[in-house]
């Protein structure tokens, strides 16, 4: 609602002018799952799925970008509260109740390894990005974590495939279908030092290939009792986040340094 909101961006702007900061983050489709500005796209209007809260989209971009100021379009993607209700057959399944699954927020969630869900999020990032969008970024890229999991149907993930083969093929799937484009994806702060998945399918090296930039939430309040030693991590904000992404940054140069490695054997094979 704030990019639509005159008095907000006026504040906004300001700041970005008078301090370092140099972008804006706008929703243009939170959890809610409602489409936040004009959009042309058949499939949001036929699932009831528009909220105008940005009126004009392409004036505010061409008013920020004037202002010099970097903007980045955020997408929730399996938590969406709209297409849920519109598509329930994509959506996770009560396996007790045989309706839509909640979360402990009362929340639904859209299967992960469904293809239509994919490309509706796609189609979105399409068009902010043809608007004037400068990047595009993905949150709520991963399964279900909070409520009765044991209780969940999934419509189309056949709970054998790995949860972080899931993820993985959608980020793949993300970055062939916007080629050119500037992506970055909002993933678990203990991505950072986890390589198991956290039950979510979210996996660090998995990531890196297909996104411009990633960004660890790492809030320390999130984090599990005893981390580095630490009875309350949410006490000890600089260690937990010092630690966390030292060792992000560890682990994507061991990547591209692998990566690198791979793509001189390939050439030298091909010589």
């Amino acid at each position: 609602w704030s990019a639509g909101h005159e008095g907000k961006l006026k504040y906004l702007i300001k700041l970005i002018k008078e301090t370092e900061l140099n972008a804006l983050v706008i929703d243009v489709k939170d959890f809610s799952g409602y489409v936040a500005y004009n959009t042309n796209l058949e499939l949001p209007k036929k699932y009831n799925a528009v909220q105008l809260r940005i009126p004009r989209l392409n004036a505010l971009l061409k008013r920020l970008h004037d202002e010099n100021i970097y903007v980045i379009a955020r997408i929730s993607v399996f938590q969406d509260q709209q297409l849920a209700k519109a598509r329930p057959d994509v959506a996770l399944i009560s396996s007790s109740t045989q309706a839509a699954w909640r979360d402990y927020k009362n929340l639904m969630w859209l299967d992960a390894a469904a293809p239509e869900v994919w490309d509706y999020n796609i189609a979105i990032a399409q068009e902010v990005l043809s608007r004037g969008a400068d990047e595009v970024n993905f949150d709520y890229i991963r399964f279900a974590s909070d409520g009765n999991l044991d209780d969940i149907r999934y419509p189309f993930w056949d709970e054998k495939k790995l949860k972080t083969r899931v993820i993985r093929d959608f980020f793949g799937h993300l970055r062939a279908s916007l080629p050119q484009a500037r992506l970055s994806a909002d993933l678990f702060g203990l991505v950072t030092v986890n390589t198991d998945g956290l039950g979510v399918g979210q996996h660090l090296e998995y990531a890196l290939p297909y996104f411009d930039y990633v960004a660890p939430m790492t809030y320390p309040s999130h984090y599990f009792k005893g981390f580095i030693g630490h009875k309350n991590p949410a006490e000890a904000p600089y260690e937990v986040i010092k630690y966390s992404m030292e060792a992000a940054v560890r682990r994507a140069k061991k990547y591209k340094a692998t990566l690198t490695a791979k793509q001189l054997q390939a050439a030298q094979l091909a010589n």
